[in-house]
């Protein structure tokens, strides 16, 4: 890659996947080409295009989207988290997305985008639940208190092909947690305290 046919800047980057498509694929490949193809046009696209952002690509079950500040990929991603909950009402089988937020490096050659930012990104999705926001550090840093929600530490994470761990935190519309106060995961199994 020359100068001239690479750029490099820092940019927040979405990848949103869709959780369950082979399965759905399996049971009804018409069916869910439609329904997706629907999904992304009403619940996706536009929420993307509102806040400034670009759709880099389609990845078949996901996409990559890049925007110029992470407050308006945050702010993004909680619309298109809402609106596909909303479509999912009219429907016996949600369809669920798992959206993760990067704020880093990357290099744009042409309309795509390459680089550690975009690699942490995809992590940071692999990472989320069904129907949630995953975030590095740097997007809850640049995002603050600019957006009403809360963030859920993780922990510190060891991501595939990334030298460091990344600190992740889940976005929430509860109480703000911190790297010194990990979020407390509920369960129904049996559990044993040790005084």
């Amino acid at each position: 890659m020359t100068q001239s046919e690479s750029q490099r800047r820092l940019s927040a980057i979405m990848v949103a996947d869709v959780v369950g498509y082979s399965r759905m694929m399996g049971e009804d490949e018409m069916g869910t080409v439609d329904r997706l193809n629907k999904l992304f046009r009403t619940c996706v696209q536009p929420h993307i295009s509102n806040h400034h952002g670009r759709i880099v690509k389609l990845l078949g079950d996901g996409l990559l989207a890049e925007f110029a500040r992470a407050v308006e990929a945050v702010q993004s991603a909680m619309a298109i988290q809402d609106s596909v909950a909303a479509v999912n009402l009219e429907h016996d089988e949600p369809v669920q997305l798992r959206i993760g937020i990067n704020l880093g490096d990357i290099i744009a050659r042409g309309k795509d985008i390459f680089g550690d930012g975009v690699n942490v990104a995809a992590r940071l999705e692999a990472l989320a639940a069904p129907g949630s926001i995953c975030i590095s550090d740097a997007v809850k840093s640049a995002v603050g208190n600019r957006v009403p929600v809360g963030y859920a530490y993780m922990g510190q994470q060891s991501v595939k092909n990334i030298a460091d761990p990344v600190n992740v935190y889940e976005v929430t519309t509860g109480h703000t947690t911190t790297p010194g106060n990990p979020v407390r995961v509920q369960s129904d199994l049996p559990s044993i305290a040790v005084l």
